[in-house]
């Protein structure tokens, strides 16, 4: 697979190792490359979005839903990266990566209504699993919330919702697509995790980079998820993109 997408992945990791620098060496970079850095962000989505698109055409409702989700991110992205300027963005783009990720949960639904006899114990086994995360989790947040408290509980349980549908694909869809996708989830999972923690209990040295990094991952495994995917054709009744 990683042959099959090589030159992709090679610019990826372009932009990639780029972003990481930048949250390492912040100063250095800015330096260099002036006002253009803040162009580095946004090419994460960008790049994915144009992969996605030239790969599927955007054929079907799974790679729609998949192509806007990324399209919101892209708007995360952009409001994030301005924090500094403006610390009321920080609703606006936790609003956008919501927005993407039911763009996501709706996409994965598709998949999940194939084969409705199977893997009902693996969905149910991943319900009790993030439920009980996004609940343990929010509870340990809950008083160092303040204001947010709502919405960042909110979040916490589309998210966990976007990984439990992730699951929910398992025994519907080729492997490839199902592991790159669910791996996705998972890091999106870790990804606002972390980024929960620096911003409400204690900051870390290079929070910024595990952030990234898993976010960047994350992006990433579901597009190309989303490219690889091949519904199982054994399925009853109407199961593709219809």
């Amino acid at each position: 697979m990683l042959q099959k997408h090589l030159k992709f992945n090679f610019a990826f990791a372009i932009v990639f190792i780029s972003q990481l620098l930048l949250e390492i060496y912040p100063d250095a970079v800015e330096l260099i490359l002036s006002d253009f850095h803040y162009a580095i962000k946004p090419l994460i989505t960008i790049f994915l979005m144009i992969y996605l698109t030239s790969h599927t055409k955007f054929k079907g409702r799974f790679t729609k839903r998949i192509g806007v989700g990324l399209f919101f991110g892209l708007i995360g992205d952009v409001l994030l990266m301005f924090l500094d300027i403006e610390p009321s963005f920080f609703i606006f783009g936790l609003a956008a990566f919501l927005i993407g990720h039911l763009c996501y949960i709706s996409a994965f639904f598709i998949d999940y209504r194939n084969l409705p006899k199977v893997n009902k114990k693996v969905l149910l086994f991943s319900v009790l699993i993030f439920g009980a995360f996004c609940i343990g989790f929010y509870w340990y947040l809950k008083n160092y919330l303040g204001e947010l408290e709502i919405p960042v509980a909110i979040y916490a349980l589309v998210i966990s919702l976007m990984a439990t549908m992730a699951t929910g694909r398992w025994g519907k869809v080729n492997s490839i697509s199902f592991n790159l996708i669910f791996s996705g989830a998972l890091l999106f999972l870790i990804s606002d995790s972390i980024l929960a923690y620096h911003k409400f209990v204690a900051q870390f040295r290079h929070a910024g980079v595990f952030i990234t990094a898993t976010y960047m991952l994350a992006q990433y495994f579901i597009t190309i998820g989303a490219i690889e995917r091949k519904v199982k054709k054994h399925a009853v009744g109407k199961t593709n993109d219809e």
